[in-house]
């Protein structure tokens, strides 16, 4: 081989670009552009309700694709039906596998519909009080299942607690429940009944 060859040969190589391949989180923190606060437990059982100003951006924590849209509120406190509580809300089925449920929204927009695909940090609606959120503070009902059929609400509403992987997410680190939502399903049973509370 030449001298000239064997340069050019080098210089092809000296040329190529290293890069430090980072790859984006897989998972996000579901309140974009507002301070929150929420705590590490929930009456009767496993969510997180995550205060913040009514308006702020309910958004996709993982990339997925939209599984429920209720965007009529139509709970009563005369009857306080398990089903109504929410309000107006959105689910999300992750790419994970695992099921996000963020409820008591006051708005959603038109273009969230069920089977639409959607990015991680996708808008999916607005913090506001609907359902049984009436009369309190502004707040986003959080909860991490499995996929039920639909209106299994009971399951939708949370099935573990998902603060862990709120801290987790909100410092920019990737925390998957993958396998605590795995082993509830498998304690509880796909459909477990409906509590009496």
């Amino acid at each position: 081989m030449n001298l000239r060859r064997i340069s050019t040969l080098l210089g092809l190589v000296l040329v190529i670009p290293i890069s430090s391949a980072s790859a984006a989180p897989i998972y996000v923190f579901p309140v974009a552009g507002c301070e929150v606060n929420y705590a590490k437990a929930h009456h009767d059982y496993a969510a997180t309700d995550i205060v913040a100003k009514k308006g702020c951006k309910f958004v996709a924590p993982i990339n997925g694709v939209i599984d429920e849209v209720n965007r009529i509120d139509s709970w009563s406190g005369k009857t306080n039906l398990g089903i109504d509580r929410g309000g107006l809300y959105v689910s999300i089925i992750g790419d994970d596998g695992v099921r996000y449920y963020g409820s008591h929204l006051q708005t959603i927009p038109a273009s969230i519909e069920p089977g639409v695909s959607v990015l991680a940090g996708r808008l999916l609606g607005s913090i506001g009080s609907t359902g049984s959120a009436r009369g309190t503070a502004p707040h986003l009902h959080f909860g991490i299942s499995w996929p039920t059929p639909p209106n299994t609400w009971w399951v939708r509403r949370g099935e573990i607690l998902p603060w862990k992987y709120l801290d987790a997410w909100k410092s920019g680190k990737d925390l998957s429940p993958v396998k605590e939502v795995n082993a509830r399903k498998l304690k509880v049973g796909e459909i477990p009944p409906v509590p009496k509370k």
